[in-house]
This record gives structure tokens, sequence and C-alpha cells, in this order.
């Protein structure tokens, strides 16, 4: 007998966004679409109103999407509209009471897979309160949202999550003032620099050597770049994250985002491995693939690697001098196991990592939720009957408030996406 109502869950078409340092075959073997030779940066599962994902029906819409074609299962009755349009129309229907009481009528994170072939730009992100007054500061001034020069794109921060599906390479935070000192030692390179990490506070002499690194001269760039690139053919303790800096100076020639990159941590990640980046932490993700999740703003101050407009002023202001070892995340087991938490501050969005491979999971809907399969293949089945399978790169929207759902393997790797 066919269900008698919608069933909780839709699969999403989701777009992808096509940035230069995209990889052009990750993202087509992940969701099974044939590569088409450009860089295809970065998988929107969401519903931030620039790429939104659409729920798919009998004639979802086409576009530069993945995970076209492939069947929803069980009608869901909701159509091909973009997802922000819907939650706009039914913000109680698709996020729940609470939910839409608490962050308003739009879903409160974006969900992405990221895959780089070379660097992001070196950035930072505003609090809320900074990002509030900042965006409140340019509407008064009058410049255009796609202005180049506008920094403040909304009024929301922008903390995020990053766990790597493979090995994945970052800079994140400002590395200990000792370490950094040792490292320009062993370059032979801005003697300078080391004398002042050496002897005064870090929350003093960091942004001033973050500001000078972003005004260097073209001899300047030229000389560390021919050390980074010494130190790395010599390999020792320094060789790899040298390599990873000597890439950074021939993927961006002349770019004075190199300097500032000099004072951060050097971080190479594993499968299942996760950063998370707060406010005011300046950070770059270099290469690798990964799933990410956000609130969903689009502030972002860059500091380099990049030729997009750097507001030094700005990026002082906001970001945080505290040095520090970074924290690399592992998920928690929750429960009978299945599920595995990763553990975050924001609440804004929460990421679960599930194996449905190794017994059913249920899945309870107090919250607006995405999953994602990214191996195997997992199947939905609601209490109603209806059923959803959700083959690898394959995604779906969940409503709030007519679960639970069971989630079966033989998918080997879910992840979750949902509000803290």
């Amino acid at each position: 007998m066919p269900p008698t109502e919608p069933p909780p869950f839709a699969l999403l078409r989701n777009p992808v966004r096509r940035y230069a340092w995209g990889s052009p075959t990750a993202i087509p073997a992940l969701t099974g679409t044939a590569p088409d030779g450009g860089p295809q940066a970065e998988l929107w599962l969401g519903a931030h109103p620039s790429a939104p994902s659409l729920l798919s029906g009998d004639d979802a819409g086409a576009g530069d999407d993945a995970g076209a074609g492939r069947d929803a299962g069980a009608g869901d009755g909701l159509g091909p509209r973009p997802l922000n349009e819907l939650i706009e129309a039914d913000p109680d229907g698709l996020l729940g009471p609470d939910t839409a009481r608490r962050f308003g009528p739009a879903l409160p994170f974006l969900f992405k897979v990221l895959a780089a072939d070379r660097a992001l730009s070196l950035q930072v992100h505003p609090t809320r309160a900074q990002a509030e007054a900042g965006y409140a500061a340019e509407q008064t001034r009058g410049i255009p949202l796609d202005a180049p020069e506008r920094v403040f794109k909304d009024p929301g921060h922008k903390p995020e999550l990053l766990c790597a599906l493979g090995d994945f390479e970052a800079l994140c935070g400002f590395r200990p003032t000792a370490a950094t000192a040792r490292l320009l030692d062993a370059l032979g390179v801005l003697s300078p620099w080391a004398t002042a990490l050496r002897t005064r506070p870090a929350e003093a002499v960091l942004p001033e050597l973050l500001r000078s690194g972003l005004n260097a001269s073209g001899a300047e760039l030229t000389t560390v770049t021919e050390a980074l690139r010494r130190t790395a053919a010599t390999g020792g303790p320094y060789g790899a994250s040298c390599a990873a800096y000597a890439r950074l100076a021939e993927e961006y020639p002349g770019d004075r985002g190199l300097l500032a990159a000099l004072l951060l941590n050097h971080v190479r990640l594993t499968a299942g491995q996760a950063l998370y980046l707060d406010a005011g932490v300046p950070h770059a993700y270099l290469r690798g693939v990964g799933v990410e999740l956000m609130a969903n703003s689009d502030n972002v101050l860059r500091c380099g690697l990049t030729p997009k407009h750097v507001d030094v002023d700005g990026l002082l202001a906001v970001t945080s001098f505290r040095p520090g070892e970074p924290e690399v995340l592992a998920p928690a087991p929750r429960g009978d196991g299945v599920e595995e938490r990763y553990p975050s501050p924001a609440e804004e969005f929460r990421l679960s990592r599930l194996r449905p491979d190794t017994a059913a999971a249920r899945v309870d809907l107090p919250t607006p939720q995405i999953l994602l399969c990214v191996h195997g293949q997992a199947l939905l089945r609601a209490p109603s009957g209806a059923e959803l399978p959700l083959p690898a790169g394959a995604s779906a929207y969940l409503r709030p408030g007519a679960g639970p759902v069971e989630l079966t393997g033989p998918g080997t790797a879910l992840f979750r996406a949902t509000t803290g």
C-alpha cells in the first residue's frame, strides 16, 4: 500500500562551484559523474541563496549539479524548487518550529564537499559582533554587496569544521613563536623576525610581523622562496613544511601571503581527522578532499594567496594572535557505535559520521539535517514504509518532526549535518 503521507526525506540535487584551485576529478569520482576537464572545487549541500540545493522531483531542474539523474525513490511532493525558497515558504515545516525560532527562516548551516588541488586563500572569519558591526558600517557607506572591496556580505559569523576524506594539508593558527623562530633559523632568512619572536610577547610581535609580511618587497619574497626550496630539498625536521610553503610560492608567485603563511602551523590530516576553525583563527586549506560544515555566512577577511581584495587593517582587527598547536579532532562514539560525533562549540551545526554497515541506525528528527553518503550505499526507511536509497555521492534532506528514520547499510561512510 502506498504511503498516506509524504516521507520525511527527499533527495538533494547539489550545485558544483568552480574555482581555479579545485580538482577536476575528485567530486566527479564521488558523485559518479564524468569529469569535464574543468576544476570542480566545492559541492554545496544546503540552502545558501547564491547556490541552493534542489529537492529532487519527477521533473528536477537541469543545471550544473551533481547527483542528477538518480531516482529519488518515494516521491517527496515538494518538487524541484530551491531549498531556500521552500524553507522561506514554510519554515516551520522544513526547519521545525524550534529551529525557525532560534535562527529565523533559513537553514543555519551550509554543508560542502571541498576538493582542492592547490591552496585556497589565507583567511580569517569575524566574530558575530564584528560581523554585525562591519556589515552595518559597509551598508551605511553604501558599498554594494558585489563590490570587490566589500568585506562583510552579511551580519553573521562563520565558524567551520573540516573533516578529511583522505590525506589533507592545511595551515591553521599561529605556530608557537619559538618554533617559528627555529624554522626561520633553518631557512637562514628573516633573522630580525626570529629575534623578535624570541624576545617579545606573541600578542605584540605577531600583528607587526603579519603587517610587515603583507607589505614585503619582491626581493624579500624571492629570497624566502629560494630558501624554502633549498630547505625542502634537504629534508630534515622542516622539510615537509617547507615543501608546502614552496608550493604556495609556485601556485601564487609574488603573493605576499607567503610570508604570513610562514607564521602558521602546517597541519596534515588523515581520513576521519578534523579541524574546527573558530573566529579569528587564520587558516588556509592547501590540498585534499574533505567535508566542510559551517555557519551559513559569506564573511571572509583574506590575508593573501589570492588576487582578491586584502583589507590589512580590517584583518588585523579581527585576527586572534594567540599562538599554539592546533587541535586535531577525532569523532567520539555514541550509544551503539553506529554514530560518531565531532566535537564543536558552534550552535549552528553539528557533524557526525555514521556506519550503518555495522548495525541499523535510528535517525531521530528533532532538527533539520542533511545526510551525505561518501562510500558504499545506504537505505533510508520512514515509519510509513517509504524508502530512499543513497548511493555514494548522493545526499538527502530530512525535515524534522516526522521520524524516526531507519538507516541501514551496506553504506560504510555517511556524514550527518544538523544543528548544534
